[in-house]
């Protein structure tokens, strides 16, 4: 939940504006987004699974590599 005081001489624009970040820091503004509609479970996991896989494809590309700093172990030479 998001209290706010008014400050001494705050001025309603400048309290609105404290206000909007609180909500927006808190986290509210996204889950409302997120509750707006019903999604199936199969519709979450299928999203999750996307961000995922974008992720690592970004990792890949910047060349992050394992997390840590690790290096990944080397792969079996082919026969």
């Amino acid at each position: 939940m998001v209290k706010l005081r008014l400050r001494d001489n705050e001025g309603i624009n400048d309290a609105v504006k404290r206000f909007r970040k609180l909500v927006e820091h808190a986290g509210i503004k996204k889950e409302m987004r997120r509750r707006e509609f019903y999604e199936k479970p199969s519709e979450t996991r299928r999203r999750a699974r996307r961000r995922a896989e974008r992720r690592s494809r970004i990792q890949r590309m910047v060349g992050g590599g394992a997390p840590g700093g690790a290096a990944a172990p080397a792969s079996k030479p082919d026969r």
